[in-house]
């Protein structure tokens, strides 16, 4: 019976099959209206461009977890830090931000990293107990430094035009090149961070991550200099049309009459088809990369470090080298996927970064299609996503049909009311069912 199992899950139909099954839900979604589905394919759209943003998400958090081993529970600190790369890039520059304080910004922010580095130098090459007495001492006076140095300068920015900006504004580039850069904020950051944490046990790896990114977040949100914090950050350029401008386009609007649909409905449309195109570029180019590196040698020698740590260091492996390594890309996807969902929503709001959905829902997407397996990892993002967003439609019809025979009273109040919630009690199902009948996921590892 196990073998059978085994072959059947290692079926080359297995994963080209649940694929279609979850392209048919979109289908559903798009085309028929009724209970379950909308009949719109603007909905369906928006589902599947953030299904797509999503997969990308998943496929930084499987190099992390299904090449090296590495659990990382800050995702969503590195999501929000690709997100500000369209902020800082894409934005038009603020009038009078820069000279306000912006240099000395820059120079603040160059003394912390030197102290840091001074500080990490005077460890390492002072021998105890002096280097006791002097790292503390260089910290203090670089701490010092850095606030006289920072704060006037954050208060002079946010009291430039505080009422719509008062913050240090973008470059002003196009939108396209922001995705790079915020893939480079998050690997910055995972550099940082994994020199200090992947040496901890991979436990407490986990914390340490769920820290660091409850950081990044809270950062986010309080400094309004960088980003407006909870203010929110709007009017994030796109690279796609605007659906107000395709409407006055009379082109545009004779080619939507001859689709037999009024300009508004096909406008947002087209916009949304425009996104899953660039998006589906993007992830195909890093699905076509990631493969290339997991069968090469470097892909072979993560997993057997994965594997037995122990039995690759002895082999003469750098495995804190390689673990920083795939930290660092793992990062970058996510902070890549980041850039590219601000420039969708085209609002940057810190207050949304909430470690529910973009934490335990990503490793849920990766569990569910199965950990080392880059399209299993885009088939759980879509499948799941789907799921999330629909759960919400289809709680409170359930709830409505189970409750249907107990009188009318509080206790069903509370639970129509509750219904909207579902969408936690599906998930955890979900991922129930997948642990019990597929503990490698829809489509596992080879």
């Amino acid at each position: 019976m196990s073998n059978t199992r085994q072959a059947d899950a290692s079926s080359p139909l297995r994963a080209p099959l649940i694929f279609l099954l979850v392209m048919a839900l979109f289908v559903l979604e798009g085309t028929t209206r009724n209970a379950l589905f909308s009949g719109s394919w603007n909905s369906a759209l928006t589902i599947l461009n953030m299904g797509l943003i999503s997969a990308i998400m998943t496929l930084g958090v499987n190099m992390q977890w299904g090449y090296a081993g590495l659990f990382n529970a800050g995702v969503v600190g590195f999501l929000a830090l690709g997100a500000l790369g369209p902020v800082l890039v894409a934005t038009a520059p603020v009038e009078g931000a820069w000279a306000a304080g912006g240099p000395r910004v820059l120079l603040a922010l160059a003394v912390g990293l030197g102290t840091l580095a001074l500080a990490s130098q005077v460890w390492k090459r002072v021998k105890a107990p002096l280097s006791f007495l002097l790292m503390p001492l260089v910290l203090l006076l670089g701490f010092v430094l850095y606030r006289y140095l920072f704060d006037p300068a954050v208060m002079a920015i946010e009291a430039n035009n505080s009422a719509s900006a008062g913050n240090i504004g973008g470059l002003g580039w196009p939108v396209l090149l922001s995705w790079p850069v915020g893939a480079l904020f998050a690997a910055a950051a995972a550099w940082g961070v994994g020199k200090v944490a992947l040496g901890l046990r991979s436990d407490y790896l986990a914390i340490a991550t769920l820290g660091i990114g409850e950081i990044i977040v809270a950062v986010l949100r309080n400094e309004e200099w960088l980003a407006r914090g909870v203010k929110n950050m709007s009017g994030i350029p796109r690279p796609v049309p605007y659906e107000l401008d395709l409407q006055n386009d009379p082109g545009f609007v004779a080619k939507a009459a001859d689709w037999g649909m009024d300009a508004s409905t096909a406008s947002a449309i087209w916009v949304k088809l425009l996104y899953a195109g660039l998006f589906g570029i993007v992830l195909l180019a890093l699905i076509l990369l990631a493969e290339l590196a997991l069968k090469s040698p470097w892909g072979r020698m993560m997993r057997a470090i994965r594997d037995n740590e122990t039995a690759a260091s002895a082999m003469g492996k750098n495995v804190k080298a390689r673990h920083l390594q795939i930290f660092v890309l793992g990062s970058a996807v996510i902070g890549l996927a980041g850039a590219m969902m601000v420039t969708f929503d085209g609002l940057l709001s810190p207050g949304g970064f909430n470690p529910l959905r973009y934490t335990f829902l990503i490793w849920v997407m990766v569990i569910v299609g199965g950990s080392g397996n880059n399209w299993g990892s885009v088939l759980g993002a879509l499948l799941i996503w789907f799921l999330w967003i629909k759960a919400e439609v289809w709680g409170p019809q359930l709830m409505n049909l189970v409750t249907a025979p107990l009188p009318a009273g509080s206790l069903r109040q509370h639970l129509l009311e509750s219904a909207p919630h579902m969408r936690f009690v599906a998930m955890g199902l979900v991922l129930l069912l997948v642990l019990r009948f597929a503990p490698r996921g829809l489509v596992p590892e080879k």
